[in-house]
């Protein structure tokens, strides 16, 4: 069953690439899409039909593959990983259909688009350290392809330096796992297999160093995240979506995954030192969100500062600050996707994103009233007002966390008063006041523009009010996985 959602996009992907006859990029992007929305459907009939109580890896699958390198065919599905595959799959649907239908080597850039999806779906999926890391690198030549390839000017500057990080990071990762596995003899990668917990404490804070700086960089936390803006902003908006959406949860389910699961002893350790660098990255991100003048960049440093919220919620390990933590990555993947889809619709029609160029597009006449709506609904969100996705994923971060670290947890709140300023100045700049003179006559905004923004506000909006239909499927799992949090809290104390 989980197998499925790996040949759905490959089986796209192949046949948008060799179709022997000549097909136009409207019906390209329309396979792509179909393809694309059946992995998604199947995903929710996944949800429908997981266990939630049930804490154990469910629909798995074995197949041996290579026995010398102890490396298998594994799969599997639990609360921690089965949110992220239907975020995954959502946001591919998004970034498909927000493409733009006359784009240039449509075969080669759909065909990259479903590969990714490939890639981040067997990461999630893996139950074997071996197969993750090579899902973790599947993932890396599509997307350095579409940003190489249909970014921005400085489009091979930013896929360069994507690359050499990411190089890094599964450099650090692949060591960290070979130490895993050698020195605790396993003969296997199979995470069932690995008993790391019987290592001695200083090569456990060893091996977590090597994961903390590897999925730091992916996540991605200061000073490892000079990679993001410069991707997001030479990236084209689909690519943005899926970035900041999907790709940075990679980053923070290896933590939650490998680092706090595998080495509790040593994440018990370093968990005040983990504390602190979340500080770090809030405050920093939020900071730097607030001197940019590009709406794109601003977005994207405030990634930087949400995802300091995950490692702190990581850090604190318990029951409820981890769930907060898998809630903040579906919260943030929602809301950062919408934020530069309205983003992207602002550049196509005024064709910038400078705050001293783009201002009063709320004119109800000239303007853009819907977008400016659809903006402050993603603003509201991301800052954390009540009723919004992004509330109850932070509040459940902090009072989980607030027990174990309450001076990191109160400076880290810091952030969210932070996030409303700098997205405060976005709003007054670029919707408020008089219309300028350099977008006067903007082209009309099309309800197929809008579709994705309103659906992905929908999504907020609901899980806002409603957030136990998210709880629900993971809270258990994140439960069983806190072994550890007296432990830390006895360390911290």
């Amino acid at each position: 069953m989980l197998t499925v959602l790996l040949l759905l996009p490959f089986f796209g992907a192949a046949l948008i690439g060799f179709l022997p006859v000549e097909i136009t990029p409207k019906l390209t992007r329309k396979i792509a899409l179909v393809f694309a929305s059946v992995a998604f459907v199947w995903t929710i009939v996944l949800a429908f039909l997981f266990n939630p109580s049930n804490v154990s890896q469910q629909f798995t699958e074995f197949l041996p593959w290579i026995d010398v390198l102890g490396l298998n065919y594994s799969l599997g599905i639990d609360g921690l990983s089965l949110p992220l595959l239907v975020l995954n799959a959502l946001l591919t649907c998004i970034a498909i259909y927000s493409s733009d239908e006359s784009i240039n080597r449509p075969r080669f850039y759909y065909s990259l688009l479903l590969l990714l999806n490939i890639g981040v779906t067997g990461a999630f999926l893996s139950q074997d350290l071996l197969l993750f890391f090579l899902f973790y690198e599947i993932e890396l030549i599509p997307l350095y392809l579409l940003i190489a390839i249909w970014g921005g000017e400085r489009r091979g500057y930013a896929a360069t330096k994507f690359l050499i990080y990411t190089a890094v990071s599964g450099f650090l990762i692949l060591a960290s796992f070979l130490g895993m596995v050698l020195l605790s003899g396993s003969h296997s990668f199979a995470l069932e297999n690995l008993n790391t917990e019987s290592l001695p404490l200083v090569t456990q804070i060893i091996l977590l160093v090597g994961i903390l700086i590897g999925f730091g960089i992916k996540m991605p936390l200061v000073p490892f995240h000079t990679w993001l803006p410069d991707a997001h902003v030479e990236a084209s908006t689909p690519i943005s979506v899926l970035l900041a959406g999907v790709l940075l949860k990679l980053g923070t389910y290896g933590l939650l995954r490998f680092g706090m699961d595998l080495l509790p002893n040593a994440w018990a350790t370093l968990a005040p030192f983990l504390a602190t660098w979340s500080v770090i990255s809030v405050l920093y991100g939020s900071s730097c969100a607030i001197a940019q003048k590009d709406m794109k960049k601003m977005v994207a440093y405030s990634s930087v500062g949400h995802m300091g919220y995950v490692l702190l919620a990581a850090a604190a390990a318990t029951p409820l600050s981890v769930l907060g933590a898998v809630l903040q990555m579906i919260s943030h993947g929602l809301i950062s996707a919408l934020l530069f889809l309205l983003v992207g619709v602002v550049y196509k029609k005024a064709g910038s994103r400078d705050l001293d160029v783009v201002q009063g597009l709320f004119n109800p006449e000239r303007g853009m009233p819907v977008i400016g709506s659809l903006m402050v609904v993603a603003i509201m969100a991301s800052a954390g007002i009540p009723g919004m996705v992004g509330f109850i994923s932070e509040f459940i971060v902090f009072r989980g966390s607030f027990a174990v670290f309450p001076v990191q947890t109160l400076i880290s709140m810091i952030g969210t008063g932070l996030t409303a300023v700098y997205f405060l100045i976005l709003m007054n700049r670029a919707f408020f006041g008089r219309l300028s003179t350099q977008v006067m006559n903007l082209p009309r905004v099309y309800w197929s523009d809008r579709l994705p923004a309103f659906a992905l506000a929908m999504l907020i909006i609901i899980f806002g009010i409603q957030p136990a239909w998210l709880i629900h499927w993971t809270e258990p799992t994140t439960t069983a996985m806190v072994h550890i949090e007296n432990v830390v809290a006895t360390t911290t104390k």
